[in-house]
């Protein structure tokens, strides 16, 4: 089956709409889940970085606490 043929069928069956919904929702999910890994990598890379400093001895162990504190609280 050709393209041509294909699209014709999916515009007289009504299926198109669904199937961009679903398109659509999937799209979603994978940008969603692929922003929250990128998100915990770069959260986790920062608590790395704060040990680091923490163990050269650049920071106090109270310091790099109250920093990996900070990123949790939500700012309005």
């Amino acid at each position: 089956m050709n393209v041509d043929a294909l699209f014709e069928r999916l515009l007289q069956e009504n299926t198109l709409v669904p199937l961009l919904v679903f398109s659509g929702i999937i799209i979603t999910v994978t940008v969603r889940s692929v922003a929250g890994v990128l998100r915990t990598n770069a959260k986790e890379r920062t608590r790395r970085e704060i040990a680091a400093f923490i163990a050269e001895g650049s920071m106090t162990p109270e310091q790099g606490e109250r920093l990996m504190r900070s990123g949790n609280e939500k700012s309005c």
